[in-house]
């Protein structure tokens, strides 16, 4: 019987041994139900892939997704519409999110993204160079100001000591690329990624001046989320490797 003590002792390590050895204090707590994701358009593409592979490792999760223009999403938020995390394809707009007290915690940037010129396939107006885009006759489609596409075009204008006049402009990228590959504009102002995703369907017509507009993308978690422990790993996954492979193969820049 005096062996007893020894005996207990070594019990109450072995249990928390076990105990330690269970734990997920390296990943936190397990997701559960559902989280939602208010994303930019230019990323459509590619968090439809990692919800999908966030849902595969997180069984019994699921991701659902509201993508439009940044501006308009802050506008959502604001308004009350529900959500657990935001992702804007600027800082500008994430800033108005965290000014306006909609954010938990600090923002995360994870990618980059830069404006190409894209024409319908084979480029039938010949152009070249963005000065290209101001010739008369020549229909063109760019993103509203308040949109963060938009934002980067005037910065592009200014660099490039060229005015556009354009015969539209549109609440989200997407809606520039969709005139495009359709026929009603000559050429737009897309991100490089929206080019990549529209593979024959469009032609890209890179420039120099791009380089003076490139846009960073940061991520948050939602103040008013119902599902935080999943909000925070679906943030990780975003900006962790799988993420960073994902984005790249996209044709997103590192942040």
């Amino acid at each position: 019987m005096r062996s007893m003590p020894g005996l207990t002792s070594a019990l109450i390590a072995v249990v928390l041994v076990a105990g330690c050895s269970s734990s997920r204090t390296d990943s936190g707590p397990t997701p559960n139900g559902t989280v939602t994701v208010f994303a930019a358009s230019s990323l459509k593409n590619t968090f439809t892939e990692l919800g999908a592979q966030f849902e595969k490792d997180h069984p019994g999760t699921e991701v659902t997704f509201n993508f439009a223009g940044s501006a308009d999403l802050v506008a959502q938020l604001s308004q009350g519409a529900p959500a657990d995390v935001f992702a804007s394809a600027d800082t500008r707009n994430m800033t108005r999110a965290v000014d306006g007290g909609l954010v938990a915690g600090q923002p995360a940037d994870f990618a980059s993204n830069t404006l190409t010129i894209v024409t319908p396939p084979g480029n039938p107006r010949g152009i070249t160079s963005f000065g290209d885009l101001t010739r008369p006759g020549t229909q063109v489609v760019v993103c509203a100001p308040q949109v963060p596409c938009g934002s980067a075009a005037e910065r592009v204008e200014e660099a490039a000591g060229a005015t556009l006049t354009p015969v539209s402009e549109e609440s989200a990228v997407a809606d520039v690329l969709g005139k495009v590959t359709s026929g009603q504009a000559d050429a737009g102002l897309v991100y490089v990624t929206d080019a990549v995703a529209a593979g024959d369907r469009v032609t890209e017509i890179a420039f120099p001046e791009s380089g003076v507009a490139a846009n960073t993308y940061p991520i948050a978690a939602l103040a008013g989320s119902r599902n935080p422990d999943a909000a925070q790993q679906f943030m990780a996954l975003v900006t962790g490797p799988q993420g960073r492979e994902v984005l790249s193969a996209a044709g997103f820049g590192p942040p």
